[in-house]
């Protein structure tokens, strides 16, 4: 399963006629440019869950800040790192799901 396809399906198994009215999953375009993609982790299995964060900076125009912080995880990247981020995040739920 790709990232994307598994962002679907994660989203929508949280989905519960509540959680989807408060919660959810932001996908936004950064002015440096970048992209920045925050999923809300509460009342989902992820919640209090830890994550190493993930740091790659190579230089202004190649880098991408992964992190779990306040029950959100967040992911931060240069304009060529959409799919990184959803691939950090679709790997560390997945490690996170065969750990518990």
């Amino acid at each position: 399963m790709d990232a994307i396809e598994f962002l679907q399906s994660w989203y929508q198994a949280q989905t519960n006629g509540q959680w989807e009215h408060v919660r959810g999953v932001t996908i936004e375009t950064l002015d440096n440019p970048g992209w920045r993609v925050t999923i809300d982790l509460v009342e989902t299995s992820l919640q209090g869950v830890a994550m190493a964060p993930v740091r790659l900076e190579k230089s202004p125009q190649d880098w991408l800040v992964c992190e779990v912080e306040r029950d959100q995880f967040r992911g931060n990247g240069d304009a060529q790192k959409l799919l990184a981020i959803l691939q950090v995040f679709q790997s560390w739920a997945e490690e996170a799901v065969k750990v518990k």
